[in-house]
């Protein structure tokens, strides 16, 4: 991990409560405790399925709904959510994501939705 790198993964206050299980599924805690918290949720809490297919998941089926929870905290939390993001403000992120998957194709990561939400005028 690069030392000038703020860590973004699980188990930080920013890290993705959703995620995919057994590559078939996008698993996560209720939405009311997601929308609630905003510090790290602990993995025993992730038990209520968003999504089950019998195709394989990509990454992105667990990022598209953090970026729907920053959403809804932009709309409804502006203020707290620029708080929750500031220390992230012109910094690089980290998470444990691959930069690709097995097909070798780009690996989409909760981080970068971190960035885009973090600073282009935001904060």
């Amino acid at each position: 991990m690069p030392v000038s790198a703020t860590y973004v993964g699980r188990p930080s206050r920013w890290g993705n409560p959703f995620r995919i299980y057994h590559r078939h599924s996008v698993i996560g805690p209720k939405w009311s405790v997601v929308r609630a918290t905003w510090m790290h949720i602990p993995a025993d809490q992730a038990i209520y399925g968003y999504i089950t297919t019998s195709s394989p998941l990509r990454s992105e089926a667990a990022v598209a709904p953090f970026r729907d929870l920053l959403e809804v905290r932009r709309r409804d939390e502006p203020d707290r959510l620029r708080e929750w993001l500031a220390p992230l403000c012109g910094r690089d992120l980290a998470c444990w994501c691959p930069l690709t998957d097995l097909n070798g194709d780009r690996f989409c990561c909760h981080a970068d939705v971190l960035l885009e939400f973090a600073n282009p005028g935001w904060c």
